[in-house]
């Protein structure tokens, strides 16, 4: 096991849900954070909450993924290093293919995969200089198989496994790690703010999401499984059957999403 005690961590997605669920973990485990979303009042928020460590707020919004560079190279001088990126903004979906607006699906790939790609790649070459570093990816189980609503969504996560799977072959010689978080239910406003067909927030919460697990227990998985350097960490009630069902029996799988009332 590899201790994240004390490491410098950029946290994506840091005002809200996972993300500010996550820094205040790690804010108990002395790890120096910077913290960036897009709302810096709520990062300031999240920051007055993360007693006795050093955080930084770094706010930005990550479909402005041409300035990711710039962004990196302020995140490096916080601290003078960056030891893990946790990847974890973005946005979902509630709405049907046919109903959808093109650019529905253009702002979902720009927030949830060029905007994780880019900041990645400005990153890289700092982890490749210092021979270490890791790559958390927060996904989703919809970046293992499919559901009715997400379509775009889906169409994004799938990337992300593609892009950081390829990743991690190339980069295991320069000591980076690459784990991607898989969550299924989760108690957060992850279905308030879903985007709907034509580009506005759902502004309702569904039963599924209400019920999932509660997102303190979640970081703690999220954070062992980081450090246990696994590959891939599926978090969640018996939904995460679902990513073992698409392999094995797909299918069945297809029948079963199709009967079920989640949406």
């Amino acid at each position: 096991m590899n201790a994240i005690n004390g490491k410098v961590v950029w946290i994506t997605g840091a005002s809200s849900g996972i993300g500010e669920a996550l820094a205040y973990e790690l804010a108990t485990k002395n790890c120096k954070l910077i913290l960036s979303a897009r709302n810096s009042d709520a990062l300031e928020t999240v920051k007055s909450k993360c007693s006795n460590t050093e955080v930084i707020i770094l706010p930005f919004d990550l479909a402005d993924f041409d300035n990711a560079k710039n962004h990196a190279a302020k995140a490096i001088a916080a601290f003078g290093k960056v030891d893990v990126l946790i990847n974890n903004g973005g946005v979902s979906q509630r709405s049907l293919i046919i109903e959808t607006d093109f650019e529905v699906d253009k702002k979902l790939i720009a927030v949830d995969y060029l905007g994780t790609v880019a900041l990645t790649k400005a990153l890289l070459p700092h982890f490749v200089e210092n021979q270490s570093g890791a790559f958390v990816v927060v996904t989703s189980l919809m970046g293992k198989f499919g559901s009715p609503y997400r379509s775009g969504y889906c169409g994004a996560k799938h990337a992300l496994h593609g892009f950081f799977d390829v990743l991690r072959m190339e980069h295991q010689k320069d000591n980076i790690d690459v784990t991607l978080i898989c969550p299924g239910f989760v108690q957060t406003n992850v279905a308030l703010n879903a985007l709907t067909a034509n580009g506005t927030k759902q502004n309702q919460d569904d039963e599924a999401t209400q019920n999932g697990v509660p997102v303190a227990s979640f970081v703690k998985k999220m954070v062992r499984a980081i450090e246990c350097k696994q590959f891939e960490a599926y978090i969640g009630g018996m939904e995460i059957l679902g990513a073992y069902l698409k392999r094995f029996f797909p299918k069945l799988l297809h029948n079963f999403v199709l009967k079920s009332k989640v949406r």
